[in-house]
């Protein structure tokens, strides 16, 4: 089994089998906060992942059998996408256990093209697109679904200010695709996808929209008597 685990917009985990199936998705779509619900949404998981009335099946012990975490790297806000990326790698240092980071956006992008298969919609290259704050958005451009299954990004992810989105994709000729949440479940499959495929599935380093706002003094301060 997969956990996966995203804070890049709300705060959600999940644990999904190898071949894709759901043993439990969770999650809060406050995007704030995410320090508060990371852990009691871990613990949530792992048991009703743990349910036999999941699917009728005698109840794995998902503590035990979890073999990876999947973990969106954003784009996101730095505080924000830190909590997850730390409760990844915590839970993996305490299982002994390897942390697949994979691109947020990506998991949104394989949803996406997921539905539009299943309605048998035709393919069209499309933007996810989320809400940076500060009059930003961050948005990556995707094309189709590679030999993997794995979503085929046509523009890395970027920020760009509010009023000069539409025309950027209008440029790009990508469909708009608004997107408020993560599914973790979504970033645990793209993980499974990519360690099937022998590929890594995103980058190391986490992917902040901007750098914190807090800086280092450049010096001591003088004080008066």
């Amino acid at each position: 089994m997969i956990l996966g685990i995203d804070t890049s917009l709300g705060t959600a985990v999940a644990v999904v089998e190898a071949d894709g199936v759901v043993r439990a998705d969770l999650g809060s779509d406050n995007p704030l906060g995410h320090a508060e619900v990371i852990g009691e949404l871990l613990q949530r998981a792992v048991a009703a992942a743990s349910d036999p009335a999941v699917d009728g099946a005698p109840p794995p012990d998902a503590g035990a059998e979890i073999a990876y975490v999947a973990a969106g790297m954003g784009p996101g806000p730095f505080t924000g996408l830190r909590v997850g990326i730390a409760a990844a790698r915590a839970f993996a240092l305490g299982r002994g256990i390897p942390v697949l980071p994979v691109v947020s956006h990506d998991a949104a992008a394989l949803e996406h093209l997921i539905e539009s298969v299943v309605a048998g919609e035709p393919l069209r290259r499309f933007a996810i697109v989320t809400d940076a704050r500060r009059r930003e958005f961050a948005y990556t451009v995707y094309d189709d679904l590679d030999d993997d299954g794995l979503p085929v990004r046509a523009v890395e992810p970027a920020l760009i200010p509010r009023d000069e989105l539409d025309a950027r994709l209008a440029e790009l000729g990508a469909e708009r695709r608004d997107v408020t949440r993560i599914s973790a479940a979504m970033v645990a499959l793209v993980a499974a996808r990519a360690l099937t495929a022998g590929r890594e599935p995103g980058p190391a380093d986490a992917l902040y929209l901007r750098s914190p706002d807090v800086t280092m003094p450049a010096g001591p301060k003088k004080v008066g008597v």
